[in-house]
């Protein structure tokens, strides 16, 4: 891209915060990320893009210009909400409320991460509900305020620097991880849940072209590939590839049974062409 943007990444050292980064810095762009380093990690860091080590709370110190911001800093995963729906709740809800109140004082755009939970009833877990409350505070600012702010709601991504812990990981990491040691793969339920895996490089193409858009839309935009697969086809890829075992544990509480994504005509509108690469990932998993 030929026009050079200061660009601010909350959450710059997390999974996709970092490689949003990495691209952005090697598009030539100016970045700089405010992350508080709870689930993020020193070694996601890259030369050349400025670190702040803070709370959210603290995002009205950065005086500094900025052309686009990506809230992308939240607390992930359904499960360990129910353990601790008061800090999911300071984090994710009311660390969006000083986004966006620092984003009015400043006049940023905003991508704000979003989540296809939306398409369930917030009530299923605190996680949901609180990205649920994040959108709509989106939408207020946005309507109210006339603030220029965009949604970009995420399935299941995997790739490059995926957390791979048990408790906050998502399901490839967690059996990545396993694998690597040969110990079996925890399906939970039947394993008939479907989801639509996508690949991080495509998180990140998307939401470039979300946010270096004049596009806007009312509602959000779903980065998914359009395709699902079961937990238990993906566990006969992981299979093919390490020879493991499964076992089986009981289903939990928010344990949608689809994630696909939705309304296909509005990608169009970004030109953004995901790729179906899951198999192909856990071809090329390494030992």
């Amino acid at each position: 891209m030929s026009d050079k943007r200061n660009i601010l990444i909350t959450g710059g050292v997390g999974f996709i915060g970092s490689n949003l980064a990495e691209r952005l810095m090697k598009e030539g762009h100016n970045v700089l990320s405010i992350d508080d380093y709870s689930f993020g990690k020193h070694e996601n860091e890259h030369k050349n893009v400025k670190y702040i080590n803070d709370d959210l709370e603290n995002i009205h110190s950065i005086n500094e210009p900025i052309d686009i911001c990506y809230h992308l800093a939240a607390k992930a995963r359904v499960q360990p909400s129910f353990d601790d729906p008061v800090d999911y709740f300071r984090v994710n809800a009311k660390g969006t409320m000083e986004v966006m109140e620092w984003a009015k004082k400043n006049n940023v755009k905003v991508v704000y991460a979003g989540s296809s939970s939306k398409h369930f009833s917030p009530e299923d877990s605190p996680y949901a509900m609180y990205k649920y409350l994040g959108e709509q505070i989106c939408k207020l600012y946005k309507k109210s305020y006339n603030l220029k702010v965009e949604i970009a709601r995420f399935y299941n991504v995997y790739g490059p620097r995926e957390n791979r812990d048990e408790k906050f990981g998502n399901v490839i990491g967690i059996w990545t991880t396993k694998a690597i040691k040969g110990e079996s793969l925890p399906i939970v339920g039947d394993g008939f849940q479907r989801r639509d895996f996508t690949h991080v490089n495509d998180i990140v193409d998307g939401l470039i072209k979300i946010g270096f858009s004049d596009i806007s839309q009312d509602d959000g935009w779903e980065l998914g590939t359009g395709n699902n697969y079961s937990v238990n086809e993906l566990f006969e890829m992981f299979k093919l590839r390490f020879n493991v075992k499964s076992v089986s544990i009981p289903d939990q509480p928010g344990n949608y049974k689809k994630t696909l994504r939705k309304n296909d005509n509005l990608i169009d509108l970004l030109n953004w062409k995901p790729k179906d690469q899951l198999a192909e990932h856990i071809k090329n998993l390494n030992v």
